[in-house]
């Protein structure tokens, strides 16, 4: 299985915050789930924590490499650029990351959200990965229960559900 590739200052284990979530899910491919992760505006139609969804510079619907964009999501307005796009391709697994930043001075909050999605003959494995950086993220960590964990683990049920009701 393939991993998350990591930009320096956000390596897991060296930042204030880290969430892993993952599913391997029979019956979907990445061509199913990747509409539905590449397009923000579908995002709160499965996530109930991503809202306010909008697009810097004239770009959008879709991601893709060095775009911008903004949403809001766990309470805070988050402005996002993407880092890393690689769409599905037989040869390789579908990647997606951003670098996510709200607030200034001790409230700021750096994130890296990373995504990879890849077949697994009859199977999809989804991963998604955060790391995170900033006072914000230091009480984030603290939280029990993991709003991080939790947060993202309803995005993955709901991006799985989303994309078996796209398929019915």
């Amino acid at each position: 299985m393939n991993v998350i590739s990591w930009p320096e200052g956000f390596i897991p284990g060296f930042c204030d915050n880290f969430a892993s979530n993952e599913m391997i899910v029979a019956g979907l491919c990445v061509a199913d789930i990747w509409p539905l992760l590449n397009t923000p505006s579908l995002w709160p139609t499965y996530y109930e924590n991503a809202a306010d969804i909008r697009f810097y510079d004239g770009k959008g619907p879709e991601l893709a490499q060095d775009v911008r964009f903004y949403f809001t999501t766990f309470g805070f307005p988050v402005d996002a650029q993407v880092t890393e796009h690689v769409a599905p391709s037989a040869d390789e697994p579908a990647r997606l990351a951003w670098h996510g930043w709200s607030g200034e001075g001790e409230k700021r909050l750096d994130v890296h959200h990373a995504w990879l999605l890849e077949d697994m003959g009859g199977r999809v494995r989804i991963l998604t990965q955060e790391t995170q950086n900033g006072n914000p993220a230091k009480e984030l960590a603290k939280a029990t229960p993991d709003p991080m964990i939790n947060g993202h683990q309803a995005w993955l049920k709901g991006l799985v559900a989303a994309a078996r009701a796209r398929r019915a």
